[in-house]
């Protein structure tokens, strides 16, 4: 059975720039997409008699949100599958559990309700810290948004942490056959003890290579670009955003814990990377 491309849609033209995105990633995988509006009209609307001539307002807006974005997609790329859903629940809940059943959910960067000067709407984040699967929220500038770049990005930090983040961006970087960086960041010890501190960046070296090792072996036709670089992890990655189309970077999901689980490298692209953020789960 082939899971869906989720994608979370509210009428905002954020979502609609990651319905455009989400179309051409399905395209490359040969996936089929599933469009979901979260609404609580059922809740809030729910006292309507059922003889009533006139749908509650609430649906049938969410019933144009929905109907809107599949045309959308359906005009962008007419060989991709487009299936809507209107699921009555809080928007972040809704979407955390679509991946349940999802290859990935896609989520633009702002919502409706966003708040001026709020870099990520609530529902993006909460979704990327928590959704069981990869999470792509989309932002970033019309070139990235375009995939002109050619090239991705792959934050390549704890082996504990990334695993499944180094084959999302393999298999990302096989469809779209372009170029893939793996950059990982060192930085020295204030104390100089240890044998990691003494030789950091060999070390960073060595471990790169450790981490990259079975996907380069699975991926001969994707080519690796590898770079250690001194720096905070999540300055050394966003720097680099600007020439990337996508940024890739693994979150630790504790079995049991319901808070928000994304590492400080996570939030800090989700509010300013320059390109689309991809999330990807592992479980620790």
């Amino acid at each position: 059975m082939t899971l869906p491309l989720v994608v979370g849609v509210d009428g905002s033209d954020a979502s609609l720039r990651a319905v455009d995105w989400a179309v051409d990633e399905a395209a490359r995988h040969g996936l089929p997409l599933r469009l979901v509006h979260a609404s609580l009209w059922e809740r809030y609307e729910g006292g309507v008699p059922t003889d009533s001539l006139e749908r509650p307002s609430e649906r049938v807006m969410a019933e144009h949100v929905v109907g809107s974005a599949a045309e959308r997609a359906r005009r962008h790329d007419p060989s991709v599958t487009v299936t809507t859903a209107i699921v009555p629940d809080e928007a972040a809940e809704a979407l955390v559990r679509e991946g349940n059943e999802a290859t990935a959910l896609v989520t633009g960067s702002r919502g409706r309700g966003g708040l001026r000067g709020l870099l990520l709407g609530s529902v993006g984040l909460a979704v990327a810290a928590r959704a069981p699967c990869p999470v792509i929220v989309v932002r970033g500038d019309p070139a990235a948004l375009a995939s002109s770049h050619e090239r991705i990005l792959l934050g390549a930090g704890d082996a504990t942490t990334c695993g499944e983040a180094v084959r999302f961006a393999f298999r990302e970087a096989a469809a779209r056959k372009c170029t893939l960086d793996a950059v990982r960041a060192w930085r020295r010890r204030a104390d100089g003890s240890g044998e990691e501190s003494a030789r950091p960046e060999e070390h960073a070296s060595t471990g790169l290579d450790a981490l990259l090792r079975d996907a380069v072996a699975d991926h001969p036709g994707v080519r690796v670009r590898r770079a250690t670089v001194e720096g905070h992890a999540h300055d050394v990655l966003l720097r680099r955003t600007a020439a990337a189309d996508l940024v890739i970077v693994g979150a630790g999901r504790r079995t049991g814990h319901f808070g928000l689980q994304v590492g400080r490298v996570a939030h800090k692209l989700l509010h300013h990377a320059d390109c689309p953020v991809a999330i990807v789960p592992q479980p620790v």
